[in-house]
């Protein structure tokens, strides 16, 4: 099971909150400090998504380089006596607004993190109670395991569908019509060809839910070369449609509606939250919100 939790921290030691609310991380408010490196220095902002690597930085950031990150407010530097256990370079503690730590690691390229509590239930506790499902209102029926109860589909005038928000999508590959979910997840693989990397990107199943986490590296605004299955490694990349929204490729899936498999697209630009049906489609269903993934 994949957790999407969005963490809200601040400054260790003038307590003002890190949290840049102008500038969205994986569709998530992002973490502001500022950066050197060597002789260079700058602006990074840190995805908020825990278990996230992603990031926008107006400065270089050569891998395996150490960091200097410090409040851009009291300009403290940030930095703790404990070593990343795995490369030996400086840990960043940053606080928590639910109570404890969030810890990552200061060297470019090392994943390293550790999150401690002050106490697990207090925790959690505020964070369903302050901050929902990923800090957003969503149906009642949102149990506490981030779960809907039971999706709803209902019927409009004139017969026409209505997939609600928060409708669980059963999503297929169009070409070997296996399911795209795993783990609770929409699976997908994916390839950036400029930087010579592929890996899988894992969705929400939930319409208008937007959950995102990635194996590889994902610049903000920018697109995937190929978007492919990962049972039969077809590309669902679509040539004669476009995003109506920035206009970037679209990818093509199955989703199950009706007691059938319709078209289902999603834009390949990360950060661009539309989707939508074929026009056929359009005669007989909707969906809720439909400009957001």
């Amino acid at each position: 099971m994949y957790n999407f939790i969005s963490l809200k921290v601040k400054c260790p030691d003038c307590g003002k909150s890190l949290m840049d609310h102008e500038k969205l991380i994986d569709h998530e408010s992002s973490i502001k400090l500022h950066i050197k490196i060597g002789n260079n220095d700058g602006t990074i902002n840190l995805s908020s998504v825990y278990e996230s690597y992603n990031y926008i930085c107006d400065i270089e950031t050569p891998d395996r380089k150490i960091a200097e990150f410090y409040c851009p407010h009291c300009q403290a530097q940030i930095i703790k006596e404990e070593k990343c256990k795995i490369c030996k370079a400086p840990m960043i503690p940053l606080t928590l607004d639910m109570g404890g730590v969030v810890s990552i690691c200061s060297r470019s390229g090392c994943k390293n993190h550790a999150i401690e509590f002050e106490d697990i239930s207090v925790a959690l506790k505020k964070f369903y109670q302050e901050h929902g499902f990923r800090g957003r209102d969503y149906p009642k029926e949102l149990d506490l395991r981030g779960q809907f109860a039971k999706p709803k589909v209902k019927v409009k005038d004139e017969e026409k569908e209505i997939i609600e928000t928060g409708a669980f999508l059963n999503s297929y590959c169009p070409h070997c019509k296996k399911s795209l979910i795993e783990h609770d997840m929409l699976k997908l693989k994916i390839d950036d060809y400029d930087r010579k990397e592929s890996g899988f990107i894992m969705l929400s199943p939930y319409l208008n839910v937007y959950s995102a986490k990635s194996t590889i590296f994902l610049k903000e605004d920018k697109s995937v070369s190929d978007i492919r299955c990962f049972h039969c490694d077809k590309s669902l990349m679509v040539e004669d449609k476009s995003c109506e929204l920035c206009h970037s490729p679209i990818a093509k899936i199955f989703i199950g509606a009706r007691s059938r498999l319709i078209n289902f697209y999603i834009c390949s630009k990360k950060g661009c939250k539309w989707h939508g049906l074929s026009e056929n489609d359009l005669y007989d269903i909707r969906l809720e919100d439909s400009m957001e993934w």
